[in-house]
């Protein structure tokens, strides 16, 4: 595995998440739902739902690559189902639906403490070579 995946940028540490499993076929993170995080209603911001999984599509797709390349993230969509308080913690698993030579593509599920799903998100990550663009 590339050990880059293991390494969370600066904006993993400003958003308090706390990676817990990486590998080339699953990586999972909780992310605690803090007052900073909130929208106008007291849950979870979206954009910060959103940040969460492509964090984690990023990781997974960087444990996947090849001495020499990097990923950007290229598409992604989010369905939200459900709210996470103030207080709750956001779970986040994220697991391959393709992993080509150029693209990866990845789906993160995103629930609550009490296991209800809060939000699915499906991500395209573009395999590049370092130095090109």
């Amino acid at each position: 595995m590339n050990e880059a995946a293991n390494s969370q940028p600066p904006f993993a540490d400003f958003l308090g998440l706390k990676v817990t499993l990486v590998s080339p076929e699953r990586v999972t993170a909780e992310l605690p739902m803090r007052e900073d995080l909130n929208n106008r209603f007291n849950i979870m911001h979206g954009g910060a739902i959103m940040a969460l999984a492509d964090n984690l599509g990023g990781t997974a797709t960087t444990a996947n690559l090849k001495d020499g390349e990097s990923t950007t993230t290229i598409e992604s969509k989010t369905n939200f189902f459900a709210a996470i308080p103030i207080g709750d913690v956001a779970y986040a698993e994220c697991t391959p639906l393709h992993r080509g030579r150029t693209t990866m593509v990845w789906q993160t599920r995103i629930t609550r403490g009490d296991g209800r799903l809060c939000a699915l998100v499906t991500q395209t990550q573009l395999v590049m070579q370092r130095g090109k663009s």
